[in-house]
């Protein structure tokens, strides 16, 4: 039963875009389309489950002195697996997203899971905490690339369904376009929150 708690906070109670507001960078920077927020999301996730099982594996044997370093050194390890990976088997993937994939090693999301959640827990717990995150992760930068490409370019995972000849809100495929979306998307999920609430 704990496992299950575990995994579904990611998606809503913990959520780290909507409700913890950590990741910012992937999250503004590769949200322009729907795709891009996928891939960034299942990347996040893969390595946010195997750095949290092989921190949880570790823990007794890491000092505590060099515990932040050695937590980084995992996660490098299996960012440079992730990049690698998505290098050789989705190149256009890899152009689009660039940078923000090293730089999965600083995202506070899994360096803060492995100190507070893994480095505490068994295998099993840790695997169910980095899944659920992950996917909460995945889900939100999903949700913030099909918004960012519906009202900026009249499509949903490149499939067009507004004409090309009918204007579309550019704004949304700009940098400002997603401080603004990620704004309403976090004013709906606080919304929809106090409501359950009172």
């Amino acid at each position: 039963m704990r496992v299950w708690s575990e995994f579904i906070k990611g998606f809503i109670k913990e959520n780290p875009t909507f409700v913890l507001l950590l990741g910012m960078c992937p999250t503004l920077g590769t949200t322009t389309s729907s795709i891009n927020g996928l891939s960034m999301g299942l990347a996040a996730t893969a390595v946010l489950v195997c750095s949290n099982c092989a921190i949880s594996l570790l823990k007794n044997v890491i000092p505590d002195k060099v515990r932040i370093p050695g937590f980084i050194v995992v996660i490098a390890s299996f960012v440079t697996v992730v990049d690698l990976v998505m290098q050789a088997y989705r190149p256009d993937l890899y152009e689009t997203l660039g940078l923000f994939i090293p730089l999965i090693v600083v995202n506070c999301i899994i360096l803060g899971r492995a100190e507070a959640f893994a480095s505490k827990n068994n295998v099993l717990l840790s695997a169910a905490d980095g899944l659920g995150i992950g996917l909460g992760f995945t889900m939100s930068l999903t949700i913030l690339g099909s918004v960012r490409e519906i009202l900026g370019n009249g499509s949903v995972f490149g499939f067009q369904f507004i004409p090309e000849n009918i204007d579309k809100i550019l704004l949304f495929i700009m940098p400002p376009g997603a401080f603004i979306a990620l704004g309403f998307l976090i004013a709906f999920v606080n919304h929809i929150k106090n409501r359950k609430a009172a």
